[in-house]
């Protein structure tokens, strides 16, 4: 333990005969908890940084406290997250050297954190956090839990699920976890995170379904939040993990695209390394990037999530900070205007020329989060602002930050989606940027960027949003090519079954791929679209037909020596009428060769993300195969992603064990 300030900490939490049974407690669940660390741990620590450990308890006894969010603190801005486990334990890891300050937030319970935590090279830390129980909070909590449901979620298909993965209880919508010391007592941890249940895509025999259609997807915001959850050293919820957005949360090298295409094509088929008697099939589609000079100006609109459940260091502070990265690189010929909500919606900047970078910081610095959530209020002022600075031929967008949680006015999923719909029509997209955990609403996010023509990232730390608002500002700002669908269709001489790896809230019906009033998604300046076929040859033994032979329809096989015709519709920013791109592909043509790089490190972020949703289909993909395939496969890695990604294996790996 952490020398003589815990020990007085502890005689002033603790008290009476039971005083020296409750350290020895304390003390060899940090004991064990150091020990497992050790034996487990095996991420070399970068120059520079240590570790910090600690637990959380009641104050005045021993009981420890799950589910509490522990947030670093250095310079009065956010440094890291994490979240306490059932035994109240916590662990940072790769910290710069330096001194800190820790808040703590748990429904039911207050906290006065705790400052002057020094983390020193090579170093561990350790630390003994107590929290006062709010009794009458959690009076307020329960009534409110018994009383008033806050979600739809039985009728959406919506899951709550808590931290440690396991499935949690619909009880009026609401997330319901009791600490396993805390099973006699009536108060129970509140996360109210949801996200839409997700029903793997499974076989389908080519003889009898031919096409495969679905939406592109460039969206990653679903492997940043998994990221989340494995660097607070939790296993994700299954139905966070997106596979598709995780495929394509990594660059791969692509060709440009030649003569007036807005993106190029590319194909390549080799060994399904999780299941042997099957091919993997790898579609890469390269958007052009443009030239900032190229690019219309921009009419932004942000607008902020201030409501009262955005007061955390790594939501509104944050927040703060990434917009400021995109405001530095905005153009003399761009404006803003940022609409807040919270208990009602406003402006608080007009908009502004791009130039004047100083007085947009400024309108970012002045916000202050509180009060309840007026989302739909929000944007419908929001999109009013955007049509009155409209710019025809230019670039026309909300910028939407929260954490998800809208609880008045237009609330409810379906009426939100409606409303961006309209608002699409009108020439002004959506994109979603969300933040923060315990109450983040990734499902009602999701949809209604998919509504808006947009794109849906998730902010996690501040290379996030670097990420997103420097190296790929103008992908993340700009559309090349809007309502882009992809048509295959199998050639049963060559495949028997194939199956489409993620998509699943993608996929169109085969009428859809014609009719140009269905939306679909969109491509971004530079953006690269992935995705992957598993499919099972044909004359292989398995998957045989279950029904009978059709008794009034016979068919005839043609296709010769193709694998499949690859169909692209899309549709130019400003146009209402799509163009397609046709293109038969033989099996020789895309493999038979040395698989590249990005096919193989590709197959390892689609096997991992299978790993973690526990599919049914997973074969014998395991830890160590992702982290050898992947190792073998990094490339060209200049921001080191791919390396972290490999981190992120194996933080799930010792979390699995």
């Amino acid at each position: 333990m952490r020398t003589n300030r815990n020990k007085k900490m502890l005689k002033n939490l603790l008290s009476g005969n039971s005083m020296v049974f409750i350290t020895l407690i304390l003390s060899i669940s940090f004991y064990s908890f150091e020990i497992a660390f050790q034996e487990h741990h095996s991420i070399t620590l970068p120059a520079g940084t240590g570790c910090l450990d600690g637990i959380v308890v009641e104050q005045g006894t021993s009981h420890p406290l799950s589910f509490v969010q522990i947030i670093l603190i250095q310079d009065q801005l956010f440094s890291a997250t994490s979240v306490s486990d059932a035994n109240g334990r916590f662990h940072f890891d790769s910290i710069p050297e330096g001194t800190y300050s820790i808040k703590m937030s748990k429904n039911g319970f207050t906290s006065s954190g705790e400052h002057g935590i020094k983390v020193t090279t090579g170093g561990t830390t350790t630390v003994v956090l107590a929290m006062v129980p709010d009794r009458k909070k959690q009076q307020e909590l329960w009534q409110r839990d018994e009383q008033e449901p806050r979600w739809e979620a039985a009728s959406k298909k919506t899951i709550h699920r808590d931290y440690s993965g396991s499935q949690a209880s619909l009880m009026g919508g609401v997330s319901r976890t009791l600490d396993p010391c805390y099973e006699s007592q009536s108060y129970p941890d509140y996360n109210t995170e949801s996200y839409d249940l997700i029903e793997e895509n499974g076989f389908k025999m080519a003889l009898d379904n031919p096409l495969s259609t679905f939406s592109i997807d460039v969206d990653h915001a679903s492997y940043t939040n998994v990221r989340r959850f494995l660097n607070q050293h939790n296993l994700p919820n299954k139905d966070a993990v997106r596979i598709e957005e995780m495929v394509n949360y990594f660059d791969y090298d692509f060709p440009k695209p030649v003569n007036r295409d807005p993106f190029s094509v590319t194909l390549e088929m080799g060994d399904c390394f999780w299941n042997r008697n099957h091919q993997l099939v790898m579609i890469g589609i390269q958007g052009k990037t443009m030239d900032e000079k190229e690019i219309p100006p921009a009419n932004l609109v942000f607008l902020l999530d201030v409501s009262g459940s955005m007061d955390e260091p790594n939501k509104l502070p944050l927040l703060r900070q990434a917009f400021k990265i995109l405001v530095n690189n905005l153009r003399p010929a761009d404006k803003v205007a940022i609409v807040v909500y919270a208990g009602a919606a406003g402006c608080v900047l007009e908009s502004t020329p791009g130039s004047d970078k100083e007085r947009i910081i400024m309108a970012l610095d002045n916000l202050q989060a509180g009060g309840s959530t007026a989302g739909g209020a929000g944007i419908k002022l929001a999109y009013q602002i955007a049509k009155q600075s409209y710019i025809r031929g230019g670039n026309n967008r909300v910028i939407l930050a929260t954490d998800g949680d809208f609880n008045i006015g237009a609330s409810s999923d379906a009426e939100m989606t409606r409303l961006i719909e309209e608002k699409r029509k009108e020439g002004v997209f959506l994109s979603v940027l969300g933040f923060g955990m315990g109450n983040y609403k990734d499902s009602k996010m999701e949809q209604i960027s998919n509504a808006g023509n947009g794109n849906y990232a998730y902010i996690d730390n501040i290379l996030e949003a670097k990420k997103v608002f420097g190296e790929e500002l103008w992908g993340t700002l700009y559309t090349i090519a809007k309502d882009v669908k992809i048509q295959v269709e199998f050639n049963p001489l060559k495949v028997k079954a194939y199956r489409l790896i993620g998509y699943e809230n993608r996929i169109l019906s085969k009428e859809d791929f014609n009719d140009d009033r269905k939306d679909a998604g969109d491509i971004g300046s530079g953006h690269r679209v992935t995705a992957l076929y598993e499919i099972v040859p044909a004359g292989s033994a398995e998957l045989e037909p279950q029904v009978d032979p059709l008794e009034y329809q016979q068919t005839t096989i043609t296709g010769g020596e193709n694998l499949m015709t690859l169909k692209l519709r899309y549709k130019e920013p400003d146009d209402t009428v799509s163009k397609l791109m046709v293109r038969r592909v033989e099996a020789t043509s895309i493999s038979g060769k040395s698989l590249s790089n990005d096919f193989r490190f590709a197959s390892s972020v689609a096997a991992f993300g299978m790993i973690l949703r526990n599919s049914e289909y997973r074969g014998e993909a395991s830890f160590d195969k992702v982290l050898a395939m992947a190792g073998n496969s990094v490339g060209n890695d200049p921001y080191g992603y791919r390396r972290e990604f490999m981190q992120l294996v194996e933080k799930a790996k010792l979390l699995m064990q």
